[in-house]
């Protein structure tokens, strides 16, 4: 079954770091771009991130950019964002996602991970 499983989220102070991560399984991971989104309680779910499948483009929402560092390790079959200098309005459920296709139909699944909660304190 295709799955996607964030972890690395947690408590962190203003200015702090953390790094996500990201295991896919059920699929052939370096065949597709990755995406990190997040959803802060009250708002709307947001891209903050992409990359495309051997990692050399990557794109970021403006006021993430210089700050986060999406990457992917193929051979883990994983993609991490690495989160720095972190902000109150950061505070967020981040969550991974990619737009697999299924062979029998050959339309595309959205697939979404579990999320993994960031909280930065003020």
């Amino acid at each position: 079954q295709v799955q996607l499983v964030e972890s690395g989220g947690g408590l962190v102070q203003p200015g702090g770091s953390l790094r996500l991560s990201c295991a896919a399984s059920g699929f052939t991971f370096s065949a597709y771009a990755m995406r990190w989104y997040r959803q802060a309680p009250g708002k709307e779910r947001e891209w903050v991130a992409d990359i495309n499948t051997i990692g050399s483009i990557t794109n970021y929402e403006v006021s993430v950019k210089g700050r986060f560092t999406i990457s992917r390790d193929n051979a883990k079959n994983t993609v991490y964002l690495q989160m720095n200098s972190l902000k109150p309005e950061d505070t967020a459920r981040y969550y991974c996602y990619s737009a697999v296709r299924i062979p029998t139909t050959g339309r595309f699944l959205e697939v979404w991970g579990q999320g993994t909660l960031v909280t930065v304190s003020s």
